[in-house]
């Protein structure tokens, strides 16, 4: 496949990827919580988000007009969260907080009390029907705002999946865009291993669904997927994107092992200095 032509919001993106990166593996190790290999495979595919594609204004998380984005996969909220806290939807100081008692922000994702989150997530394979839910109250209002879903490999294993896929297809919800953080690895086990999806992108296609896959941490590509969307008139949009779990972190990618384990002390100095040189 060709490389991507340089997109001129790219480089910003990439350095906010990595600040999403630093922050959710802080917030993980400080809490001892898990899901930190999720949280920073879907790093580069939330920076761009957040940092370039979304209409959205923090000052006013509500405006009727505002793009919608749905973590479905809510169990990687860290790094959700940390998009939000720098792009001013609530303080930074509140990531301090984070799957603690008495704290803002829960292990999955909330949107009680949480500026900037749409809907409580991580019950897997609810995200995307919730979303074809707002794509299809959209299209009904003649809103322009889009509707973005980003799930896990996976939740692609749930049956309510598909029935939103199924639904979406057939009330021709171009407003609505699918990103699936192809990560290849899920709570026990590969994929391939657990329930294999392949042909991953011809089962979109065959629900009625405009399908591109993508390198999940190339921030051109990305940038320029997703400013392409709809990819064709009438269709929802799913975007394969092809990621590392534990992206960024020598030990950690392409490892079991991080889907559920917080980094100890050594293990967090470890990452945070690859990440800090970018490595």
């Amino acid at each position: 496949m060709p490389a991507s032509a340089p997109h001129p919001d790219a480089a910003r993106c990439r350095e906010f990827a990595l600040h999403l990166r630093r922050s959710a593996i802080r917030m993980v190790h400080e809490a001892r919580s898990a899901h930190v290999g999720g949280s920073l495979s879907m790093a580069d595919l939330l920076a761009a988000l957040y940092g370039s594609v979304l209409k959205i204004d923090p000052k006013r998380p509500d405006a009727p007009e505002r793009d919608r984005f749905v973590l479905s996969k809510g169990h990687a909220c860290a790094a959700f969260y940390a998009a939000l806290a720098h792009r001013g939807f609530f303080p930074e100081s509140w990531l301090e907080t984070f799957y603690r008692d008495g704290g803002k922000l829960s292990g999955h994702a909330t949107h009680k009390g949480v500026p900037g989150v749409e809907i409580s997530t991580g019950s897997l394979g609810h995200g995307l029907s919730m979303s074809s839910g707002m794509a299809y109250a959209g299209k009904s209002d003649g809103a322009d705002h889009r509707v973005f879903a980003l799930l896990s490999d996976g939740e692609c294993d749930e049956g309510s999946t598909w029935e939103a896929a199924l639904f979406a297809g057939h009330h021709r919800l171009d407003n609505l865009i699918a990103i699936v953080d192809y990560n290849k690895i899920q709570s026990l086990g590969a994929t391939r291993e657990v329930l294999d999806l392949d042909p991953f992108a011809d089962k979109w296609t065959a629900f009625g669904w405009a399908v591109r896959e993508i390198d999940g941490h190339d921030m051109d590509e990305i940038l320029s997927t997703l400013y392409s969307a709809p990819f064709k008139p009438g269709k929802p949009s799913c975007v394969i994107a092809n990621t590392v779990k534990g992206k960024g972190v020598d030990f950690m990618e392409n490892k079991l092992l991080w889907h559920y384990r917080n980094p100890d002390a050594e293990e967090y100095a470890r990452a945070i200095d690859q990440l800090e040189v970018g490595a």
